[in-house]
């Protein structure tokens, strides 16, 4: 049987995107990730990250403190009962295949998890990674960046609270 899986972008989606955030103090979690991760969690959804961390490669943080401040991240989510199957991240600055808007991570996921990217959905909020959803066949893609408008391919959302809301007025 085929996974449904919910992505998320870190920085911006996860935590308030303070550039290169590489320290516990610096983490601050977005309001709403942990009802939206909730919310999928008990709809069956595996949950994963998928994040693009170019300050390893510009030695702005090493990949120990990306390792530490991901395993806080995740015993925070354990504290609220969320379980995070696996983070995929990106350490390069070149134009890798797993460096977003490239497909490479989800891919990964599709393989190790036997992801159906009809089901599953993305959210990040940039459109480099609207674009690497779009390049990987995910159907349910969502921007959160006020900025922008609904696409053909992705919808927009201010924030995660009105995402949740969406979200649960379609069920």
């Amino acid at each position: 049987m085929k996974t449904k899986a919910l992505f998320l972008d870190r920085d911006g989606v996860i935590n308030i995107d303070k550039k290169y955030v590489h320290k516990i103090e610096d983490f601050e979690f977005c309001e709403g990730i942990f009802e939206l991760c909730d919310f999928f969690q008990k709809q069956n959804f595996l949950i994963f990250i998928a994040t693009n961390q170019s300050g390893i490669a510009r030695a702005y943080y090493s990949e120990k403190d990306f390792e530490i401040l991901s395993s806080y991240m995740l015993d925070e989510f354990l504290k609220k009962g969320i379980k995070i199957e696996k983070i995929y991240y990106c350490p390069h600055l070149e134009n890798c295949e797993c460096r977003k808007p490239k497909p490479g991570m989800f891919f990964k996921a599709q393989k190790e998890f036997n992801i159906d990217f009809s089901l599953s959905f993305f959210i990040g909020d940039n459109l480099s990674d609207m674009q690497a959803g779009i390049n990987a066949g995910i159907k349910n893609l969502f921007l959160i960046n006020e900025n922008y408008k609904d696409e053909e391919n992705y919808k927009v959302c201010k924030n995660l609270k009105e995402l949740l809301h969406c979200l649960k007025d379609k069920k």
